[in-house]
């Protein structure tokens, strides 16, 4: 629920270009989404409307998810795949595989979702 909320909240905010989460009916996996799971899972990515450096500007500037890659805790936890996970690809595979400067993953935890959008929120804002 939580993802779906934040995925929602993410695709009306104005520094945001595109949500990637498979509840959504723009996802190009929608409908078999739709017809193969009780839930979307807790895992929003997105693209800011930012380079490499605004990106990072907004993980460092939100303070209740822990900036992290792994997943399978209760806990909020926000990354940007470029610098954490694919840091040692080069920029032109990233690039064939859709991993952007500008794509943030968030896999949303037990928080309170109004807390967790309001720290978002406020990062998004300030880049």
């Amino acid at each position: 629920e939580t993802a779906m909320r934040m995925a929602l909240a993410l695709q009306d905010h104005p520094r945001v270009k595109v949500v990637h989460y498979p509840g959504l009916p723009s996802h190009p996996d929608y409908e078999n989404a739709k017809n193969q799971m009780r839930g979307y899972g807790g895992v929003v990515s997105f693209e800011v409307d930012g380079d490499l450096w605004q990106t990072a500007k907004v993980i460092d500037s939100v303070r209740l998810p822990y900036i992290a890659p792994s997943l399978g805790g209760v806990e909020s936890l926000i990354e940007q795949p470029t610098v954490v996970s694919y840091w040692d690809q080069p920029a032109e595979t990233r690039a064939e595989i859709g991993i952007k400067d500008s794509l943030i993953r968030y896999a949303c935890g037990i928080e309170n979702f109004e807390d967790l959008w309001a720290d978002l929120k406020q990062a998004l804002d300030g880049f």
